[in-house]
This record gives structure tokens, sequence and C-alpha cells, in this order.
């Protein structure tokens, strides 16, 4: 994690040693800093090639997610599984940083780092995992679907990006496809766990955007890193409420989830998805999210014994189209 723990090897952040600032972003080849030069054709193919393996393994880790949760939930109660997972993320992320001795973040990247933290340590994982409560693993995923979209959206207001008009047909394509896969499994009647959901879209896309932004300027673990210490405080005092009020039974599925959960959602998938967006651009790299409905329902399948929605297939094949279209287009 020190000289290659930059977002995009030779044009992004140079870190000398684990405790000195990043050097200047040379930039990405999704949002190129003006004036910098661009890398030769090659080495930029290489890169964006790069980036979008980071943020796809960054989607596989996200698409066990809810499956995890369902898990978790079986012993534990929602909020503890939710502060749970963050504290033990934080040891991981904490221990990293006292070990590399990483020196705190500029003051001007405090508020970003907010932002992520309400919105992916804090925010999505608690109104999801509510929304479990009473929405099926399957259901919740395809709800979701809609993420990729409200991230682009999110991206274009804050940091100024324009993809190309094909980018956004494509998008909203995707989009209508998730929606529509959702409104034939919930019979047209959005209820309290819907609800959730698309709160728990709008904080993680604010979440996300400000996490593909910091990225640029220090190593992706570095960012979730610090969003997991700043969140510390109010995770602590909500796990030892919630283990006071809730029960607790520690099946091998509980304990396997929440693990999941704090190790591979919360911290290691982050790492890869903010370096792949730093990469090659959030807009971009949010589409790839457009596969993790679909890869959650064949988890759902596979590890929580759900049906699969005969709708599923098709769905699948027109969200695929969709990514690759996204992926061939100029942000």
């Amino acid at each position: 994690m020190r000289d290659n723990d930059s977002a995009t090897a030779s044009v992004a952040i140079a870190v000398s040693t684990p405790g000195a600032p990043a050097a200047p972003v040379q930039g990405t080849p999704g949002n190129p800093v003006e004036g910098a030069p661009e890398p030769a054709a090659p080495a930029r193919s290489a890169l964006v090639s790069r980036g979008a393996l980071l943020a796809a393994l960054g989607v596989a880790a996200f698409s066990l997610t809810f499956p995890a949760t369902a898990w978790a939930l079986e012993g534990m109660g929602p909020w503890t599984v939710v502060m749970l997972r963050s504290v033990l993320a934080t040891a991981l992320a904490g221990g990293a940083l006292a070990v590399f001795r990483v020196r705190p973040p500029e003051r001007r990247h405090w508020a970003g780092i907010a932002v992520v933290a309400g919105g992916v340590v804090l925010g999505f994982p608690l109104l999801t995992t509510l929304a479990l409560e009473t929405s099926t693993t399957s259901h919740a995923a395809v709800v979701v679907g809609l993420l990729p979209l409200t991230t682009a959206a999110f991206s274009a207001v804050r940091t100024g990006a324009r993809p190309s008009r094909t980018f956004w047909i494509a998008s909203l394509v995707g989009a209508v496809v998730v929606i529509g896969f959702a409104v034939q499994q919930s019979g047209g009647a959005p209820g309290r766990g819907d609800l959730l959901l698309f709160a728990a879209l709008l904080v993680c896309a604010a979440g996300y955007t400000e996490g593909g932004r910091l990225a640029r300027h220090m190593p992706g673990w570095q960012v979730i890193g610090w969003a997991l210490v700043l969140a510390l405080p109010v995770t602590v005092a909500g796990a030892a409420l919630a283990l006071s009020t809730e029960p607790l039974r520690l099946t091998v599925h509980a304990v396997s989830g929440l693990l999941w959960l704090a190790f591979g959602s919360q911290f290691l998938g982050m790492v890869a998805w903010y370096r792949g967006m730093a990469a090659i651009g959030i807009s971009k790299a949010s589409q790839l999210q457009l596969a993790q409905p679909l890869l959650t329902l064949v988890w759902s399948v596979l590890l929580l014994g759900e049906q699969l929605p005969p709708a599923a297939p098709a769905a699948a094949l027109a969200v695929l189209a969709c990514i690759a279209v996204t992926q061939r287009t100029r942000g």
C-alpha cells in the first residue's frame, strides 16, 4: 500500500513514502487535468483496462453485500450489523493507516471524507439493512440497480463531467430495464422497503462521487480508511447501544456474513472501487454497477435459496448491452 496505491499508476498520484503527502495529480484517462500531457495511446489503454478491472472487482465484492447482510440478520439485529461491520472495518483500515504512518488528509479534503462517511459507511449500510428486514435480497438488488445512473448524475453536478449523449441514452435504457424489473417483481406498489432503498441510492451516490473525486488526490484505501476513522465515534457508540438492546446469536451464517460485510464490502471492495473510479472516471465506473443486481440475483439463489425471477435472464442481457455501450463512449 505504498507507492503502488495511487489510483492510476504513472498518470495518477505518486506517493514516495507512506507518510508523505500525495503529489499533484497529473491526470487520469477519464478525467485529465487541464494542461497536463496526454499519455501515449498504449499506456492510456492499459491504464483504462486496469481501472475497469479494479472497478469490476469492487462491483463483484458489492454484489455479495445483500446476501451477506441477510446471513448476518439471521443472528443479529439491523443496528448491530451496521455498527459492528463499520467498527471491524475501521480496525483493519485504521491499523493500515497507523502501520504505514499515513498523515491525515489536508483540511480541504475533510468535507468530502465526511460525505463518504455519511454515504457509504453509515447511510447506505443502515438504510439497506433496514430495508432487507421486509424486502427479499433479489428485490433489493434490482432497486439498487438504479445506483449507476444516480451516481452519474451526482458526478455531472459535482465534478462538471459531461458524458456524451450516447452515454446518457444507454444509462437511461439500463435504468428503465432495472425499474421495469423492480416494478414487475413488486406488483407496482412500492412499500417501506423500497422507500428506504431509494434513500440509500441518494446517499450512496453522493459518497461514491466524493470518494471517486478524492481518489485522484490520495490512494483509494486511504479515502475509505479516513472515512471509517471519522465515523468511529458514532459506530462505537452505536455498536455498544445495539449490542445491549438487540438479540445476538452467533451462528456460522451470522458471523460469516458480518465478516464479509466488514472486510469485503466495507473496506477491500471500496479500495478497488475508488481506485477504479479514479482511473476511468466516475460516470463510466458507475455503469459497471449495472451488473451488480444481476450478480446479486445469482448469489441470492446459490447462497439463500431464493427463486430466480423468470425475467432475470432477459434483464441480464439488456443490462450487459448497456454496459458495453457506456464503456465504449467517451466521458
